[in-house]
């Protein structure tokens, strides 16, 4: 059974900076489309950032330039840098695996596996 585990959330000031890591077990990120979701309150889960097979990245509107996800191959390890925080950034993020490989999967019905969330949480 897939596993994921997030880690890194926390509260930061508007402007900071935060990194969040997910680590996978029974499922190896090298070889699938992985991504990060998140949920503020009283909204949809929405799609922020993906990472596929051959390291093609897609991001939300919303984060473009502000975030980077990155991938360790030897940790098994999912990263999402996230820089300039917003008070709009606060939400439940996810490490959500696919069960494609190739192309984008910032949209749920592309996600076979999800984390428990680590919450963010920007104070402006």
């Amino acid at each position: 059974q897939v596993r994921l585990v997030e880690s890194g959330g926390g509260s930061v000031q508007a402007g900071g900076s935060l990194r969040l890591s997910c680590t996978a077990s029974q499922y190896t990120l090298i070889t699938y489309c992985v991504a990060w979701f998140r949920q503020a309150p009283g909204k949809e889960r929405e799609g922020v950032a993906s990472i596929d097979d051959g390291d093609r990245v897609t991001y939300a509107a919303s984060v473009k330039g502000r975030f980077t996800i990155s991938k360790d191959n030897a940790k098994n390890t999912l990263y999402l840098q996230m820089s300039s925080l917003k008070s709009e950034d606060t939400a439940l993020y996810y490490c959500a695996a696919s069960y494609l490989r190739t192309g984008s999967c910032v949209e749920r019905r592309r996600i076979a596996s999800w984390g428990q969330g680590t919450q963010v949480t920007v104070s402006s």
